[in-house]
């Protein structure tokens, strides 16, 4: 994907990317059509994003790097790990030093955990590589770290517990899981401070990219229309 197509998705909002791939997605039998939707992911910090900015540069917009973590010890009476990717971290190795630039860091933490995945050292050192931002499945802490830093944050919650506590940083570059949808890497994470956090996948950016046209041509109609008197009825018969 080049800049040129990320840049052209800033004109539309997280609404209008999961109105494309409602339509454009293949959902299978039995399954929840989430339509990219991450559930629970909220913006919590970041410097290079204000609320007085206009509607357009309030989002941020990048392939996904993915981080996937795995408990320390079993869980709820098990006698194992959960089974995970092959673990592609060296020992001795840090996973915020494998990050790439240009890159929106997507980490996977297990379910229920309390403690937080992302502090103050590894944010700073995400947002020294040139990371566009960091969305946690999971908890953060040092909030008035994290605060200072250009590379913005979401995440589902907070925490006063590091990761040792209960997490490790298992694989790098594997799909992970935030709610009902999968993440891979190269993904295309569409996060909008107004309207919330979607996900592209990478093979049907050029779809999307279709859809948003003639979407964004049949909404104005739509809303023109109805300004002036139309029906919703009508006005959707004429446009859609």
């Amino acid at each position: 994907m080049s800049e040129d197509q990320l840049n052209n998705l800033q004109k539309y909002s997280a609404c209008d990317i999961s109105d494309a791939l409602l339509k454009l997605e293949k959902v299978e039998e039995g399954q929840r059509a989430c339509a990219g939707f991450l559930d629970g992911i909220v913006f919590h910090v970041g410097g290079s994003i204000s609320h007085g900015q206009s509607h357009a540069s309030k989002k941020i917009i990048a392939p996904a790097f993915t981080v996937q973590f795995q408990p320390k010890a079993p869980i709820n009476g098990s006698d194992s790990l959960p089974k995970a990717a092959s673990s592609n971290i060296s020992p001795g190795s840090q996973w915020s030093d494998l990050v790439q630039s240009k890159t929106m860091v997507v980490i996977q933490q297990p379910e229920g955990q309390k403690c937080a995945v992302v502090g103050g050292i590894h944010a700073l050192n995400i947002d020294r590589k040139g990371a566009k931002g960091i969305l946690v499945s999971g908890r953060i802490r040092d909030m008035v770290e994290l605060r200072k830093l250009k590379c913005p944050i979401w995440a589902r919650g907070t925490s006063t517990v590091g990761a040792s506590a209960e997490a490790t940083a298992y694989a790098t570059q594997v799909p992970v899981n935030v709610g009902d949808v999968t993440i891979k890497p190269g993904d295309i994470v569409f996060c909008d401070l107004v309207e919330g956090v979607v996900v592209i996948p990478r093979g049907l950016l050029e779809d999307v990219t279709k859809f948003l046209k003639e979407h964004a041509e049949a909404e104005d109609g739509i809303k023109y229309a109805v300004k002036n008197g139309m029906s919703v009825s009508k006005a959707f018969a004429m446009w859609r």
